[in-house]
């Protein structure tokens, strides 16, 4: 199985990823060498002061975002994917977790969202925007929907800027995260093999400061950027204007 980038990033994305759920929440873990946890944590963390009522988290793939805001704030969760075999892991997992009445699971598109303008408190996105076609235009997206002061945060791996650890990353993305993939299976070694390029390709295209610039653009203010795991990860956060 060889997937490569095409010119629809969606189908693209549904292809990379209806194999993966049965194991997705373990070998996140494992390729990411215990770090994501801890990122996603670090992500809620800027939502969870602000008390929402009303949160959308896009790309919740097995909702387990979408979970940790219903445990750590008050708010009802709209958890959305484009992968309905992601979905439906993610559903299962409400479902174990006794969080049916207060997180709800939908198939959608970033960047057509099936929400009016201004409805959510807060928003959270996760290893989304390597997979659409116009980052930009969808950050204009997820911002529409928020309220105006409302925040919204998001978790995306990265490349290290200090080029000792980023030697060490190459090696890990380009060697060991395609073995480590073999714990999952055949599809888990294809994943292993397209990340680490795809990550690097996507901050060529599209680094740190254009992302900043992009937040900006689409009416975020006070944007924030933490570097974590040495430079592998890489959280970000800002407020609506207007609030």
């Amino acid at each position: 199985m060889h997937l490569r980038p095409s010119s629809d990033p969606n189908r693209f994305a549904q292809g990379l990823f209806d194999g993966l759920p049965d194991r997705y929440d373990v070998l996140a873990e494992t390729l990411s060498l215990g770090q994501n946890r801890r990122w996603r944590q670090a992500m809620v963390d800027h939502v969870v002061p602000t008390a929402p009522a009303r949160v959308l988290d896009v790309a919740t793939g097995t909702a387990s975002v979408a979970l940790q805001l219903a445990r750590r704030t008050p708010a009802l969760v709209a958890g959305l994917d484009l992968t309905e075999a992601m979905l439906h892991r993610g559903q299962a997992n409400v479902v174990a977790a006794g969080m049916q009445q207060r997180v709800e699971l939908t198939a959608g598109r970033a960047e057509q969202l099936p929400f009016r303008d201004d409805t959510f408190d807060a928003l959270t996105f996760t290893y989304l925007l390597r997979y659409v076609a116009d980052p930009a235009a969808t950050l204009r997206e997820l911002a529409r929907v928020l309220k105006p002061g409302a925040p919204m945060a998001s978790l995306e791996f990265l490349v290290p800027r200090n080029a000792f650890w980023r030697g060490w990353w190459w090696l890990y993305t380009r060697l060991v995260l395609p073995v480590a993939g073999a714990l999952g299976g055949r599809h888990w070694i294809t994943v292993g093999r397209f990340l680490g390029p795809n990550i690097s390709g996507h901050y060529r295209r599209y680094p740190v400061r254009w992302t900043i610039r992009a937040w900006r653009d689409a009416g975020m203010t006070e944007v924030g950027v933490r570097e974590m795991s040495l430079g592998g990860g890489l959280v970000m956060w800002g407020t609506k204007a207007g609030g």
